[in-house]
C-alpha cells in the first residue's frame, strides 16, 4: 500500500478541487478540506497540517512537517513554488503586545488577532525551518534561506535570509527559460 492517498480516497477527502497527479500523504492532517483547492502535479508529504482557505497551483511540493494555518484570510501558492520541511505559514496570529488575551480558548472579543492573506509567488521557494507571518507576499522567483523569519514581503528574484528576513542578493532568472522548455515538452500543466 502506498503512503499516499489513492484517487478514490482523494475524492473522499472533500477538497474544493484537485487536479491530476496529486499525491497527499495519508499522514497529512487536513482541516476544512472544502476550502482547499489543488492544481496538477502537487505532492504533500508526511506530517503536514493544512488548515483554512488554501489554494495550491500546479507543480508544487509541500515537504514533510510543514504547517499552513490559513484561516479565513487564506494562503496561496503559485505554480512551481515549494516549501521545505519544518516550515510554517500563518495567515492569522495573536497580538503579542500584551494588550489582548491570546489563544483560541478565549472569545474573539478579548483577542487581538491579525489576519492577512499570504501569497507565495511563482517559482518561489521557502527553505527549511522558516516562519512566514500574515500579510506577506513572497515575490515570484524569490528564495527564503533556512531558518528565516519572513515578516515583510519579499521582492521577486531575490535570495532572502535571516531573523528578520532581509534581501541578501538578486538572483538569475534562467528558470523562466526552463519553464518554457518544460511546458513545450510536457504540455499544459495548469488547471
Amino acid at each position: 500500500m502506498s503512503s499516499f492517498y489513492t484517487e478514490e480516497e482523494l475524492k473522499g477527502l472533500g477538497l474544493a478541487s484537485y487536479g491530476e497527479n496529486v499525491l497527499i500523504s495519508r499522514n497529512c492532517q487536513i482541516y476544512g478540506a472544502k476550502n482547499i483547492s489543488i492544481g496538477n502535479n502537487v505532492r504533500i508529504d508526511d506530517f503536514c497540517i493544512l488548515s483554512g482557505k488554501i489554494t495550491l497551483g500546479s507543480n508544487i511540493h509541500i515537504s514533510a512537517a510543514v504547517l499552513i494555518f490559513a484561516g479565513d484570510a487564506g494562503v496561496s501558492f503559485d505554480d512551481f513554488s515549494g516549501i521545505s520541511s519544518r516550515s510554517a505559514i500563518y495567515a492569522a496570529t495573536d497580538d503579542y503586545s500584551g494588550k489582548y488575551m491570546t489563544n483560541p480558548t478565549v472569545p474573539e472579543e478579548f483577542r487581538g488577532v491579525t489576519e492577512a492573506h499570504v501569497h507565495v509567488g511563482r517559482h518561489s521557494l521557502i527553505g527549511t525551518g522558516c516562519t512566514v507571518l500574515p500579510g506577506v507576499t513572497v515575490g515570484d522567483g524569490a528564495r527564503v534561506g533556512a531558518m528565516s523569519l519572513v515578516n515583510k514581503s519579499l521582492e521577486p528574484n531575490t535570495l532572502n535570509i535571516g531573523i528578520p528576513c532581509k534581501k541578501f542578493k538578486d538572483l538569475e532568472t534562467g528558470y523562466l527559460e526552463l519553464e518554457k522548455q518544460y511546458v513545450k515538452k510536457m504540455g499544459k500543466y495548469e488547471k
